[in-house]
């Protein structure tokens, strides 16, 4: 049986600011992806449907972890205990503990999201990444907020777009 999700608004089309445009986006993305995993059961968020062995709640961690390591880690370069917490193995799925919950993830991801919006409203888009993976390149080989934040655009869409099939084929749920 197939239900459909409704769609959250997209940031309005006359927005023209860089800025505006990016960090909307990236709440529209953040906010798509939990309307994709509410309701799931746990079953379904653990289990995998494709041969990669990945699974939405797995998935849903490693956005997290994402917005922790370009952000927190990257961009202002500082100390992660874990920043690589979703990955166990490479190549492998990514890693869910089987203590860990949706709403232990869900409030994790709702805190790096938080943190990454307070770091990116006192920056600048040409800001430079404070360091690349831990370390500290040249000037020049450090990405911008604006590089980031494209980078993390494309990845949330790219993702949201994985869940979409995992949702479908777990209880036939489509949309946005």
């Amino acid at each position: 049986m197939v239900h459909k999700i409704e769609p959250a608004a997209e940031p309005p089309v006359t927005l023209t600011s860089p800025y505006d445009l990016l960090t909307g986006y990236l709440d529209f993305y953040r906010n798509a992806v939990l309307r994709k995993l509410e309701g799931m059961s746990d079953a379904e968020l653990r289990a995998s449907r494709v041969p990669t062995g990945w699974s939405p709640l797995g998935l849903f961690k490693h956005l997290a972890c994402v917005e922790l390591r370009w952000l927190q880690w990257g961009f202002e370069g500082e100390h992660i205990e874990e920043p690589w917490a979703d990955v166990k193995t490479r190549p492998g799925p990514w890693h869910v503990g089987p203590e860990e919950s949706f709403e232990d993830i869900k409030k994790f991801f709702q805190e790096q999201c938080a943190r990454s919006r307070a770091i990116v409203a006192a920056a600048h888009l040409e800001d430079r990444a404070a360091t690349l993976g831990g370390t500290v390149p040249p000037d020049e080989d450090r990405p911008t907020l604006i590089w980031i934040l494209f980078h993390l655009l494309q990845e949330y869409a790219r993702h949201a777009g994985h869940l979409d099939i995992a949702r479908e084929l777990a209880d036939g749920a489509v949309g946005e």
